[in-house]
């Protein structure tokens, strides 16, 4: 059985996914249908269901008079979110320890290493991981085997949560040291110490938060 190609709007969604994760499009950016038509080329009707698509998950959002823009969140709405990540993402590394397969940890550590690969690529200046699968968050929280917490991770603030992993990614010495912080949650996680593995990720989590708190008070330092 063939796998069914995807349409022009959903190819046009991925693109604009990851040009707003990559921030190529900037949070609070106003998004034109004939602008991002002449920057991406296609036509405006699966330009609109893209953008549609966008704002469904989360990453658009249509303010009245105003359009659709890139979201944008307060500082405070973006502690709320890493608290959130900071009990969960911890519990399912614990349970990712527990019950993946070593079949399941030998492509994470090849995951790690395609990962390294694109850090060299880009010289050290960025850690962009596409989504799902090739994505290190998203292949542990799959390896927790919990359907509910995998909703509650995976569902509608992923994106978003990728779009801000992303920006803290790009400051300086960041994405080496976010590497290294993922290769030792893996050795945790081989070892099938549990305890060690959700401590790490706690850690891993709150580095990030911490960067992006730095970053967003430099940006509002520029302004």
């Amino acid at each position: 059985m063939t796998d069914i190609a995807p349409t022009l709007a959903e190819k046009v969604f991925t693109e604009l996914a990851t040009a707003i994760v990559r921030g190529e499009l900037r949070p609070g950016e106003r998004l034109s249908e004939q602008n991002l038509v002449e920057r991406y080329g296609g036509s405006r009707a699966p330009m609109r269901e893209a953008i549609q698509k966008l704002e469904a998950r989360n990453l658009v959002v249509r303010i009245p008079h105003a359009g659709a823009r890139v979201v944008s969140l307060s500082l405070q709405e973006l502690k709320d979110i890493y608290e959130v990540r900071l009990e969960l993402e911890g519990m399912a590394c614990r349970l990712a320890a527990e019950r993946m397969t070593d079949v399941e940890i030998d492509e994470l550590h090849g995951l790690l290493r395609e990962h390294a690969d694109s850090i060299a690529a880009e010289q050290g200046q960025s850690y962009y991981q596409k989504a799902g699968d090739l994505d290190f968050h998203y292949r542990i929280i799959k390896g927790s085997k919990n359907h509910r917490l995998h909703q509650m991770l995976c569902g509608d603030l992923y994106h978003i949560v990728r779009m801000y992993r992303y920006q803290t990614s790009t400051s300086s010495k960041r994405p080496q040291q976010a590497l290294l912080e993922h290769q030792r949650i893996v050795e945790a996680i081989a070892g099938r110490d549990a305890e060690l593995a959700e401590l790490l990720m706690r850690r891993h989590i709150q580095a990030s938060l911490n960067n992006l708190e730095t970053l967003l008070a430099q940006e509002e330092g520029c302004s």
